[in-house]
């Protein structure tokens, strides 16, 4: 039997549009979790940012149920915050990474515990992010600010897909030992040696107790594929994109808006 599904967020969990979880998934996930399956956020926000799902959900403020943030950097206890496990990035790391960034004119996203900072930041990617994430827009190009403070994860964006496949190769030099993850077909995201949604539910899984078969992971995009390849059963939504089908055991017939994540919990949960 399954025992934990980590599911993320965008395009995978939530609507395009309204940014919300369906009727039919907070029933599913509700009818998993009577039968004592945790329903794991797993994203690359960071935790302040999924509140307004979580209570959605009713896991807002609850002990012994958990959330995975920033791509699998933090593991933090829903019940106050409570930060169990977190992975740095050095601030030199960071700030060469960023420098570079903006030398191809890139805008940047710093994600620290607590906020994002975003510079360059442009109305496309203000659109965006409406409902999505709150965020500090900074007006120089400069981070130094930030040091002292605990970054755990920096992006780069741009609406261009094939135009971030092309800095990856531009930037491999500055990130020969990060992990490098796409996202939501405009993020290029950077985050500390190891770390990745698949490392973040393992190390949950470890900490429950849970064996890695025992494991369900939901997502739609390339940062999204660890997770899916390291969980006993790993789930594409049908509107994933195409380059992480081979590695899923199962796509859904429903996209996000169509409570996929439902039909994976009455196949493999409820009817199983």
């Amino acid at each position: 039997m399954y025992k934990i599904i980590a599911c993320d967020l965008d395009e995978t969990l939530l609507t395009t549009e309204e940014r919300k979880v369906s009727a039919e998934n907070i029933s599913a996930i509700r009818a998993a979790r009577a039968q004592g399956v945790k329903f794991v956020v797993s994203t690359g926000r960071g935790f302040p940012s999924v509140s307004g799902t979580l209570t959605e959900l009713g896991l807002i403020d609850l002990p012994d149920e958990y959330v995975i943030s920033f791509n699998g950097a933090t593991i933090t206890e829903n019940n106050g915050n409570r930060l169990l496990h977190c992975v740095e990035m050095p601030f030199e790391t960071v700030e060469k990474i960023f420098k570079r960034g903006k030398s191809f004119n890139l805008g940047a996203h710093i994600y620290t515990l607590d906020n994002v900072y975003i510079f360059g930041i442009t109305d496309n990617e203000k659109s965006y992010l409406e409902r999505r994430i709150d965020f500090v827009a900074c007006g120089d190009w400069d981070m130094e600010f930030l040091r002292g403070d605990k970054i755990v994860k920096i992006l780069f964006f741009n609406p261009d897909q094939n135009y971030l496949w092309q800095m990856e190769r531009e930037l491999a030099d500055v990130s020969e030992n990060l992990t490098v993850s796409f996202s939501s077909n405009r993020y290029i995201e950077f985050s500390p040696a190891g770390v990745d949604k698949g490392a973040g539910l393992l190390k949950l899984a470890e900490m429950l107790g849970v064996n890695r078969e025992e494991t369900i992971a939901i997502g739609d995009n390339f940062n999204d594929l660890s997770m899916i390849r390291a969980a006993g059963l790993g789930v594409g939504v049908a509107n994933c994109v195409d380059g992480i089908k081979k590695d899923c055991d199962y796509i859904t017939r429903a996209t996000n808006d169509e409570s996929a994540v439902a039909e994976v919990i009455d196949k493999f949960i409820l009817r199983a």
